[in-house]
């Protein structure tokens, strides 16, 4: 295909198939009226080159060095748009402009960390398509009651719409990786900041999650919380079964009795 060798500790499987490359590029709704996209992990550019037709600006964020030397060669529209660094550990509102949208085959070992470091900019990020792997991208897009439901699909959800676009089978990639992958687009919601402490709604999710089969009850027993809160209803359920404005509110009881 190309001169550029896929390096495992990168966790890099490149995409060969165009017309899931088409697919996904046109995951992208213009929600939120951006003019800027970024491409995390762009590799070979398959997806790249159909983002580079498109209308809005197309930037790349790329840690294999061998990857950017071919983007710049082959996609020379993108060549002064293509960052050398870490897209965890790198400010990329402040160099392309906000709004913009993220994209990208995200390379599986941090895919969680991205979706965290998209929460952090979530008010100049109003839209994103990605794929990753396919049991974690079910997991962000499922429903309270779901055995898969989780923190980050809690914390994404509330403020976010998330879909689960389509899956995509191994023997696409180069080298082809051993699990499936799946596509999901997250469009910003319009809620601006959430009803309760933010901090402690993240404490409170967390804390639920890490002990997902014990009651709230028992689950929370680490934040100390006062006896006569802990008969309220909702503390016999499990965190898989509350909704993110159930969050809230348990998050709103919390501060009340605390404060």
């Amino acid at each position: 295909m190309n001169n550029v060798r896929a390096k495992k500790h990168l966790g890099q499987h490149f995409l060969k198939d165009h017309q899931i490359a088409q697919k996904i590029a046109n995951g992208l709704t213009g929600h939120g009226n951006y003019n800027n996209v970024l491409e995390i992990g762009p590799g070979t550019g398959v997806l790249t080159q159909y983002l580079l037709k498109q209308d809005q600006t197309t930037w790349a964020i790329e840690v294999d060095k061998e990857s950017i030397a071919y983007l710049k060669a082959h996609f020379p529209d993108i060549s002064g748009r293509v960052f050398e660094a870490d897209f965890l550990k790198f400010n990329f509102i402040e160099r392309t402009g906000s709004p913009l949208a993220i994209i990208g085959n995200f390379p599986y070992n941090i895919s969680s960390q991205i979706f965290f470091t998209i929460l952090e900019q979530k008010n100049q990020i109003p839209e994103v398509v990605g794929m990753l792997q396919k049991e974690v991208a079910e997991r962000l897009a499922s429903p309270p009651g779901s055995k898969i439901y989780g923190i980050l699909s809690v914390l994404l959800q509330a403020f976010y719409h998330i879909e689960y676009l389509f899956t995509v089978e191994p023997h696409v990639f180069s080298p082809p990786p051993k699990v499936r992958s799946g596509v999901i687009r997250l469009k910003r919601n319009k809620v601006q900041s959430l009803e309760c402490d933010e901090v402690l709604f993240k404490k409170v999710v967390k804390a639920g999650f890490q002990q997902r089969r014990k009651t709230l009850r028992n689950a929370l027993k680490v934040m100390q919380l006062p006896e006569e809160l802990l008969e309220e209803e909702v503390f016999s359920r499990r965190a898989e079964t509350l909704s993110v404005q159930e969050f809230i509110n348990l998050t709103l009881s919390i501060e009340k009795a605390t404060t």
